[in-house]
């Protein structure tokens, strides 16, 4: 098969060396996660001493619990950021986190842009991150009051169903982000180019962005 060689990240080692992928500057010097290199890894160490499994998914360095996702360290054009799954749950008196997205209902964003800001609110980064544990071990929910107002084209339920890395990636986007893309796979008339469209748009889901995201 010609085109494009897929770089394949097994280790956060492999992500901060090669980038996550998910735009064309991956492997290359422009990719944004050798701006943040010292905060990357910054962010890391603290998130390693949370004793959660570090993996790779969506390209970006994920921490679980008992398979379950708790957050993700990584960067992006103008910050990097700790991204909590169940981040609307969490305790934030200082009003420190933000929604990733206008629609985001679960997911909170911690973003930094230098290793002194890093330093000076590592305790609560790790209260954060203790936190988000608790909370999965407690097995609390989030109530996604959109959720329901979402209804999925056949076509989409049918990829989703054999594609697993598709659909763990399309369930951890925001609603807003699912809505988007639920429009436009259900805007068209013919079922094969409904299937056709959730094909053009796997990149983009698994990269963990909208529809008109780029």
């Amino acid at each position: 098969m010609k085109g494009k060689t897929k770089i394949e990240r097994k280790s956060v080692d492999d992500y901060l060396e090669i980038g996550c992928g998910r735009c064309k500057f991956g492997g290359t010097p422009d990719c944004k996660v050798h701006s943040w290199q010292a905060q990357l890894k910054s962010l890391r160490k603290i998130a390693l001493e949370s004793g959660l499994q570090e993996e790779i998914k969506w390209g970006v360095p994920c921490y679980t619990l008992d398979g379950q996702n708790v957050f993700t360290v990584a960067a992006f054009k103008d910050y990097c950021s700790v991204s909590f799954f169940k981040g609307a749950l969490l305790k934030d008196p200082s009003s420190l986190l933000t929604k990733p997205g206008e629609d985001s209902q679960a997911t909170r964003q911690l973003r930094v842009t230098d290793l002194a800001g890093i330093k000076k609110i590592q305790k609560q980064i790790k209260g954060f991150m203790k936190q988000a544990i608790e909370l999965e071990r407690s097995g609390k929910k989030i109530d996604f009051k959109a959720k329901d107002e979402l209804v999925y084209p056949e076509e989409l339920l049918a990829i989703l169903k054999k594609d697993k890395e598709l659909e763990s990636a399309f369930e951890a986007l925001t609603p807003g982000r699912k809505r988007s893309y639920i429009l436009h796979i259900g805007g068209a008339k013919q079922s094969e180019t409904r299937r056709s469209r959730v094909e053009k748009c796997r990149a983009k889901i698994l990269a963990g962005k909208g529809f008109n995201e780029y």
